[in-house]
């Protein structure tokens, strides 16, 4: 079949994707910046949730196309950032895609990626907006299929990568008592479940042209179990478990969602508390087996280990070495006697004039590199900076200064493993 699929870069329509090459189906892929492939059954055109809002602009994009025989639409976020909203990615530009594939006479079926949750008793704006999308559709003269996935786990995941660090931490924290259940589905199971609703087209309610499909893996489980069952995949131990008070697991939630990365605000918590989970019948039956459970998530435990560990060690290296900048600025500007300061300054060879301007100078620009650890998101550059820093300091003060390099206290040799840490946080940057 010619299948348009948007949402093709995302984390579920790549693996969609490759699953529906792989099954022999020709793809047109829907993204906002389209390339070329040498894989003939493969093609790319210009489209944007945030603005392709018309259903006019659909209409042209499958008459260029020509033969469209299936949609399906994993165009999807979290939160919401700028122009991606949940009412221009999650309302009305599906919206305005489905009622084109109701008017096409082409297009046999369109398949939806919705949520587990975005049903009556939704109350976030993530599965309000999603449930708005799935009613429309459902109500459209066009066979559909509204997939909806609980967690789905998949090791490249942002989600799946967060519980991995999350799992591997000496500790976690239960919010409130909820039981917050969740059945986690692997993403090889989802895809595998979404293709098979090309083959097995599951028979809809008489009088009805959608079909609500849950795809969850095969137990419901609370969400500290999850992460103690991915610890367990990993090869570690228990994990503890500290319990948080429901009213202050709702005020750190409050704050959740101005912290950079941070998976956990108001929506989220209200969502997990909730539950995800369904029913695993269909899945079953669309897979013809039972989905794989948890603890077959992990295939290399040694490295998904590490992986994981890195995921929270690396902040608190990166944040103890932003600590060192600007603690040592706030002493340089006075809290160590300055006439102290202008004295080793001299012994160095500066002159007196200078003094004051290279200390003030120099506690600045550690200021300066501190926050810019802190705040920047291209920093590479900035470990070359502090490893130049640092090794210019050493060498100076070990000439001039040699009684710190031979110190017992080893202000000086200290450097050391401080280098070696600047030098791996280098490395593993990303460009």
């Amino acid at each position: 079949m010619r299948i348009l699929l948007t949402g093709a870069s995302g984390f579920i329509g790549q693996h969609l994707l490759q699953a529906l090459l792989a099954e022999g189906h020709h793809v047109v892929c829907a993204v906002r910046r389209p390339r070329t492939s040498p894989e003939p059954r493969l093609t790319y055109i210009h489209a944007d949730f945030a603005n392709d809002t018309d259903k006019s602009v659909w209409l042209a994009r499958m008459n260029e196309i020509g033969g469209v025989d299936v949609v399906i639409n994993t165009v999807g976020i979290f939160r919401e950032s700028g122009s991606q909203t949940f009412a221009r990615l999650h309302v009305e530009t599906p919206r305005a895609l489905f009622a084109a594939c109701a008017e096409s006479h082409e297009v046999q079926m369109v398949i939806q990626l919705s949520a587990l949750g975005a049903d009556r008793e939704a109350d976030t704006a993530y599965h309000l907006s999603k449930r708005a999308a799935d009613d429309y559709l459902a109500s459209l003269p066009l066979r559909a299929y509204i997939v909806q996935p609980s967690l789905v786990y998949g090791s490249e995941g942002a989600s799946s990568t967060v519980f991995r660090t999350l799992a591997s931490m000496p500790l976690t924290v239960r919010f409130g008592n909820a039981p917050q259940l969740v059945q986690p589905i692997h993403i090889d199971d989802l895809v595998a479940a979404m293709v098979g609703l090309l083959k097995h087209r599951l028979a809809l309610t008489p009088g009805s042209t959608a079909l609500r499909v849950p795809l969850v893996g095969p137990q419901a489980m609370p969400f500290t179990d999850y992460l103690q069952a991915l610890r367990t995949a990993m090869g570690m131990g228990r994990q503890p478990v500290l319990q948080l008070p429901g009213a202050l697991a709702r005020l750190m939630a409050k704050f959740g969602r101005v912290l950079p990365g941070g998976l956990l605000d108001e929506d989220a918590l209200r969502m997990l508390d909730r539950g995800n989970a369904g029913d695993p019948s269909m899945t079953t039956r669309l897979l013809g087996h039972a989905p794989r459970p948890v603890q077959d998530f992990i295939r290399a435990p040694g490295a998904e280990r590490s992986r994981a560990k890195l995921g929270w060690l690396l902040p608190i290296l990166r944040l103890s070495i932003v600590a060192v900048w600007i603690i040592t600025a706030i002493v340089s500007y006075g809290l160590y006697p300055v006439e102290a300061s202008y004295e080793l300054l001299g012994r160095t060879g500066i002159p007196a004039g200078l003094q004051p301007l290279m200390l003030y100078g120099a506690a600045t620009f550690d200021l300066a590199l501190g926050l810019g650890i802190l705040f920047l998101k291209k920093r590479r550059w900035l470990w070359l900076a502090q490893l130049g820093l640092i090794g210019f300091y050493t060498v100076v003060i070990a000439i001039k200064l040699p009684e710190f390099l031979l110190h017992p206290y080893g202000p000086l040799t200290k450097n050391l493993p401080m280098l070696a840490a600047i030098w791996l946080l280098y490395e593993l940057e990303k460009e």
